[in-house]
């Protein structure tokens, strides 16, 4: 049931997210988020290796689309904090989606390359999706590069994840004392 819990909430996160940021109203969406994020961790069986996890995707994540939108393939309707980063919002959803790594992803643990086409398949999909919903748009000429960039850092993001993914470890030293 944790499982269902938490791809119900991932789904709603990332409604709330996308669809605040087409209207220009992305706090109480992040805030509500960001709650559901923070239990989320807290009520890990590892708390300490869960917020490591969400920590390394959060840097992942501003990395990878800052550097796509600085390559102008792609623009975020509100892009606070600067134009020239991907905006908190989007940074709320790439830590939304490493919840998802220990819960309803968790299938996927041991299976890199299913992780990779998987990742490389439905990135680019949401960001089409949120694009159509108002919350950014593709710059002229930057829809298929961009849409290939999008691709290759989810193709990387989802079994880089796993790998990051310490609970496992911690689990086995666990149960090996």
């Amino acid at each position: 049931m944790a499982k269902f819990w938490n791809f119900a909430l991932f789904q709603l996160g990332w409604f709330a997210c996308v669809l605040g940021a087409a209207h220009q109203k992305v706090f109480w969406a992040v805030t509500g988020t960001l709650a559901y994020i923070v239990l989320h961790a807290w009520h890990s069986p590892f708390p300490k290796a869960e917020t490591r996890l969400l920590l390394k995707a959060l840097a992942y994540g501003v990395i990878t689309d800052t550097l796509i939108v600085n390559l102008g393939c792609l623009t975020f309707r509100d892009p606070w904090p600067s134009s020239h980063l991907s905006p908190l919002w989007m940074w709320v959803l790439w830590v939304l989606v490493a919840t998802t790594i220990n819960k309803s992803l968790s299938w996927l643990r041991g299976r890199p390359v299913l992780g990779a086409v998987l990742g490389g398949i439905c990135g680019p999909m949401s960001y089409e999706a949120g694009i159509r919903m108002g919350a950014g748009a593709w710059e002229p000429g930057g829809r298929v590069t961009g849409f290939i960039l999008v691709g290759i850092a989810w193709a990387i993001a989802i079994p880089l994840f796993f790998y990051w993914d310490e609970s496992t470890t911690e689990d086995a030293l666990l149960k090996n004392q």
